[in-house]
């Protein structure tokens, strides 16, 4: 049966593709953390979580600078294994109530997003990243 992309360049595009996609709503999540800290401070300490500020630096950090090495390519298993795992514990700390329809559907989300991102994990960043110009895709 023949590929629906058949192209071998089409195909090579897909991991950059996935990764661009993939790491847009960690940009967009980290970029709303930074123009209102304090809301997000808020949410963390309302989750009670310990030491908001830092949960707040970790989570900003994690999002922003996973979200662009992953676009990058750059260490992809690590960063994709980093931020499935945040996507992870945030469903579980911030959407874990399932009675809610929208909690239920951010929580939903989350782990999706986790089984994608351990996609990029067992299969690599693909030929248009760092890591393959490095010899480590």
């Amino acid at each position: 049966m023949m590929s629906p992309i058949s192209s071998p360049g089409a195909i090579a595009l897909l991991p950059v593709t996935g990764r661009v996609l993939m790491s847009a709503i960690f940009l967009v999540s980290g970029a709303g953390k930074l123009a209102a800290p304090a809301a997000t401070l808020a949410t963390i300490e309302a989750a009670h979580l310990p030491l908001p500020p830092l949960a707040y630096a970790g989570a900003t950090t994690v999002e922003v600078v996973g979200g662009l090495l992953l676009i990058a390519g750059y260490r992809t298993r690590l960063v994709a294994l980093v931020l499935a795992l945040f996507a992870v514990a945030t469903a579980v700390t911030f959407h874990a109530s399932l009675g809610d329809q929208n909690q239920m559907f951010h929580f939903l989300k989350n782990l999706a997003m986790a089984g994608g991102l351990l996609q990029i994990v067992a299969f690599g960043a693909g030929l248009f990243s760092l890591d393959a110009r490095q010899g480590r895709a």
